[in-house]
Order: C-alpha cells, then sequence, then structure tokens
C-alpha cells in the first residue's frame, strides 16, 4: 500500500490496527528457522507491518466529516445499484477485517469507493468491476459514520 492521503478509521479499526501491528513486531523479534515457508511468512509479515504502519501514520481516526450529504471517508452511504429498487447500506472507509456496527465497508479507493467520492445524494455515477461491466450506482443518502453510528445503538 502507497498511499500519501489520510486514511479514515473508526477508533475501534484504529485500536485493531495498533494491537495487530505490537503482535506482528514481537514475532520479528523472534528468530526465523531455515526453510522456504519460515521465509515467506517473515517476508508476509514484513510487508503487513509496513501496510500498518503506513494506514496508522496517516489515519485520521473517528473524526466525524459533516452532514451535508456528500459522499466521502467517515460516511455511511446508502445506494442503489442500476435500477434496482433494493438498496444497500455501508461504511466508506479503510476494511481491517471488522464489522462497524455490522455494516460492509467499501475503501475509497476501490472502484466503487472512488465512483462515489464527491457524489451528492440523488447522483447517479458509473464504475467498471474488475470483469469489465459497467455499472450504475446511485447515491440515495450520505450520513456521517459517528451520527449513523448512535442512532443504530
Amino acid at each position: 500500500m502507497n498511499t500519501t492521503r489520510d486514511v479514515w478509521l473508526t477508533p475501534d479499526a484504529f485500536d485493531r490496527l495498533q494491537e495487530e501491528l505490537a503482535v506482528l513486531l514481537a514475532k520479528d523479534d523472534s528468530p526465523v528457522p531455515e526453510g522456504t515457508d519460515h521465509v515467506s511468512e517473515a517476508r508476509r509479515r514484513k510487508a503487513r507491518v509496513r501496510e500498518i504502519q503506513e494506514l496508522i501514520h496517516h489515519a485520521v481516526v473517528g473524526h466525524v466529516p459533516p452532514d451535508d450529504g456528500i459522499a466521502e471517508p467517515g460516511m455511511v452511504l446508502t445506494v442503489r445499484f442500476d435500477d434496482d429498487a433494493d438498496t444497500e447500506t455501508f461504511l466508506l472507509g479503510v476494511r481491517d477485517g471488522a464489522d462497524p456496527g455490522g455494516l460492509e465497508v467499501y475503501s475509497p479507493e476501490s472502484p466503487l469507493g472512488t465512483a462515489l467520492s464527491g457524489a451528492r445524494q440523488g447522483e447517479q455515477r458509473r464504475y467498471t468491476v474488475p470483469d469489465g461491466r459497467t455499472m450504475h450506482v446511485t447515491l440515495v443518502r450520505a450520513v456521517p459514520y459517528g451520527r449513523h453510528h448512535e442512532s443504530h445503538e
């Protein structure tokens, strides 16, 4: 991960990343046995350490974005895909393996996140999925995570 942008994280996500980093750094102090599997595991661990350190360095923790209906990291977005009547709600933020309040999390760098960034309520955007198809998505609602989270406790 080579990002220079700020990364929006929930306080829980930030804490989990710090805990994971501490565990990984403790493992770095232990000797690596000989063998291809052990060496590749050590490389994966070091890569994950760098990734977490970069996330933590660029973290914006718990900042509540303005309640202006514009899609940005830290907002809970409700969207409608193509002309489907059903909606989907998710947090636009960093995926850390957690499930913040039962919400899916989509990265702002994902195709969907990139398409929706800056969208206003009612605005339709399009994006390309990995298989090459173009999808249309309409932003139905955008509210700050803190406000969405408070109303669902």
